[in-house]
């Protein structure tokens, strides 16, 4: 049998998972549905959830990573008793990856564009109206979106095949350094603006008042979706840096450790932005719109506009890249397993195989923007999207959730003693009725939430 890969380091491990629950979801929709949801009181409410949802699925995606051994398509043939049918949700789980991988691939070279137009100065002397019209002239452009898409494809791809230590660990972690980095010099910026005081308190003072204007329910569930979707939970994306670990560290602390990473990072984003929307004037709740029309404009009106747009889209490059670079991991290790080859052959097939699932989302803006599958204005980027937020990742964080408690599954105890291994913060038998009964029909109402607010509010 082939000896497992190992990653290097602790610190390896948290910033590659880390990297993978960082993100667009943090940088992009995180600050714009803060904005849209009444800023501090949805901040608030989001790190309650993250808690309370993020960490326990977690520490479960790890647990059975790290007691297999294996990749997330293989992991529960390892665990499960003879007979049952958990594994199916394995092949369900890579199905997932790749699909999380068809618009993501697209998006993130939507970033790299973005940072190309501003270092070489495309919005120097630009009209807002000119800086709004780049963002559907660059989507109308499949040859445009299509080669950054490849780009983007070919590096992770190239990355991943250079092995777990040399490859993905090496460059995760420089990129994540820099990214932490980079962040902190944006937000120091942006708050020594004039009028960012405005925009600080907007985003970090909870006002219930705000919060009941735009609805209380409305606010909760917002959160309460943001906090679990950020960390791409359900999909095995945690459970395959899992496996690459020795039983040195208990599994519950490593949790704390990624979640307090990734929450920083999406409490810096808006440290970054709105202290400039309001220093400009420009609506907080402006939505996805945010990064690629609002913010363009205000590097254009401030002083070395162009330097603090360039790292700003650096930045958000690199966010995005740390998910596709764990997320093609995963990928490489269940075609590993399931195919008996070669990191290298494994890559080399999937770069192809990559590129052509990821054409439908680069061409659904314009050769095939005549399919809407949620009506006027929709896209195949966001039936993707749907699948994967609002389908994918809530089943298999309920496949997780019921394989470690149920005696059906891997049970409770098997899942302790995994978890509980090595130094750190424990899973302790009190959490057993809150994760076993209560926590199942939390994701279960995500679930049935998010088809009733697409189809049937």
């Amino acid at each position: 049998m082939q000896q497992r890969e190992r990653l290097g380091s602790r610190l390896g491990f948290i910033l590659l998972s880390a990297g993978c629950a960082i993100g667009i979801g943090n940088v992009w929709k995180f600050p714009y549905m803060a904005g849209q949801h009444g800023g501090g009181a949805f901040v608030l409410f989001y790190i309650f959830f993250l808690i309370a949802l993020g960490l326990p699925i977690m520490t479960m995606e790890f647990a059975v990573g790290r007691a297999s051994q294996k990749s997330p398509v293989m992991a529960y043939q390892a665990l499960e008793k003879p007979g049952q049918k958990w594994h199916i949700h394995g092949y369900l789980a890579m199905i997932g990856n790749y699909l999380l991988m068809m618009f993501y691939t697209s998006v993130a070279g939507w970033m790299l564009h973005y940072f190309y137009l501003t270092a070489s100065g495309g919005f120097v002397g630009a009209t807002p109206e000119q800086v709004a019209a780049r963002f559907p002239e660059m989507l109308s452009q499949p040859l445009v979106t299509g080669g950054w898409m490849v780009v983007v494809v070919l590096v992770g791809f190239g990355v991943c095949s250079f092995g777990l230590q040399n490859g993905l660990e090496r460059v995760t972690k420089a990129m994540m350094i820099a990214l932490l980095a980079i962040m902190v010099v944006l937000a120091f910026n942006s708050i020594g603006m004039d009028g960012a005081a405005e925009g600080l308190a907007f985003y970090l003072k909870p006002d219930f008042g705000r919060m009941l204007e735009i609805g209380v329910g409305t606010t909760i569930v917002g959160a309460m979706n943001q906090a679990f979707f950020t960390l791409s939970l359900g999909i095995g994306a945690m459970a395959i840096f899992g496996s690459y670990i020795g039983k040195g560290r208990a599994l519950l602390g490593e949790a704390i450790n990624v979640a307090v990473l990734d929450t920083f990072v999406a409490i810096t984003a808006g440290l970054i932005i709105f202290p400039a929307c309001f220093s400009f004037g420009v609506a907080a709740d402006s939505g996805p719109r945010l990064i690629f029309i609002t913010l363009p404009n205000i590097f254009n009106n401030i002083p070395l506009g162009r330097l603090w747009g360039s790292l700003f889209f650096v930045f958000m490059s690199f966010a995005a890249f740390s998910t596709v670079l764990a997320v093609f991991e995963n990928i490489i290790s269940c075609c590993m397993d399931l195919t008996g080859r070669s990191r290298k052959q494994v890559a080399a097939v999937n770069i192809v195989l990559m590129i052509v699932l990821s054409l439908p989302c680069v061409l659904g803006y314009n050769l095939w923007s005549g399919f809407m599958p949620f009506g006027e204005g929709s896209a195949v980027l966001d039936l993707e999207d749907f699948l994967v937020s609002n389908i994918w990742l809530p089943i298999g964080s309920l496949v997780y959730l019921l394989f470690c408690t149920s005696r059906y599954g891997w049970g409770w105890d098997n899942f302790k003693e995994e978890a509980n291994e090595g130094g750190g913060a424990k899973v302790r038998d009190g959490m057993r009725l809150y994760v076993s009964y209560i926590l199942p029909l939390i994701v279960l109402f995500i679930f049935i939430w998010g088809i009733y607010d697409k189809f049937l509010k």
